[in-house]
């Protein structure tokens, strides 16, 4: 068993220490070139350095997205992992965004790769995909709970083609979304202050339609780039609000390579964020 405190206690500490907000780092092509590097290894290494060590100290979550650094192939995730060691000495957490979904031994093998502490890609939390049946998941829940970390669940996503799955109708008439998300109120039982299995709920959607207290974090992406803002968080979430944790990816990257940009961003951002989270 892990000696480390639960991942939703350690969020709920990080988020009153550093401000309810987590940065994306998601080094495509396009934002290499805006930084003025190639889109190659050495680019992705120095956007990545730069962004860790002006966030890493500050911001209560940091994201990187797994499909950037894997389409260099080994030497990219060699500066993933790298990425996520350095982050984690910072004080930040790290959540994996690799929306990993699959069945038996295989998922047994993606939680080993982002869950397990003697894992080189050892990560906080990491994001899953429950569209092969919550169930799938077991062994990533078992080896979240076993290592202190956390899942994040996909439930309603903010991409157009999400809605035909996630808001289709289960045969007790539930939407698949509000299934998963019982789910994961089912395994947030009895945790103080937070659970450790949150869900993913885009903060562009129009409305949430669901029911959101699952004592866990809500994962909200889509705030700067993709046009949502802290202000739009208490339309879709209602009086779960003080359980989201906004992202951020494009909003504060752009600003870069410039360190103080980008800690500003993000300052602002979490400030922002914090006035409505926290109703204060």
């Amino acid at each position: 068993m892990s000696t480390q405190a639960p991942f939703g206690a350690r969020l709920h500490e990080a988020v009153r220490a550093r401000g309810p907000l987590c940065v994306g780092i998601d080094p495509h092509a396009s934002l290499l070139k805006d930084w003025g590097l190639d889109d190659d290894v050495a680019g992705l290494e120095r956007f990545t350095r730069t962004t860790v060590e002006a966030l890493a100290d500050r911001v209560a979550v940091l994201k990187p997205q797994s499909a950037f650094f894997e389409r260099f192939g080994s030497r990219g995730i060699a500066v993933l992992e790298k990425s996520v060691a350095e982050a984690r000495d910072a004080g930040a957490l790290v959540l994996m965004d690799a929306k990993r979904g699959d069945i038996g031994s295989t998922m047994a093998a993606y939680a080993s790769a982002f869950l397990d502490p003697s894992s080189p890609l050892f990560s906080d939390a990491v994001t899953l995909s429950p569209y092969l049946g919550f169930g799938s998941l077991r062994p990533a829940l078992s080896a979240a709970g076993a290592s202190g970390s956390g899942v994040f669940v996909l439930a309603l996503t903010s991409n157009p083609e999400g809605a035909e799955v996630q808001r289709s109708t289960a045969a007790d008439g539930r939407s698949l979304a509000q299934v998963m998300l019982d789910h994961m109120a089912a395994e947030n039982v009895d945790a103080w202050p937070l659970g450790s299995v949150g869900a993913v709920v885009g903060a562009t959607l129009a409305d949430a339609g669901v029911n959101l207290a699952i004592n866990g974090p809500l994962l909200a992406p889509g705030i700067g780039a993709q046009g949502a803002t802290p202000a739009d968080l208490p339309r879709i979430f209602g009086s779960s609000v003080g359980n989201v944790l906004p992202s951020v990816s494009r909003g504060v990257l752009s600003r870069g390579p410039d360190a103080a940009a980008l800690r500003d961003a993000a300052a602002r951002l979490a400030d922002e964020a914090a006035s409505v989270v926290s109703g204060g």
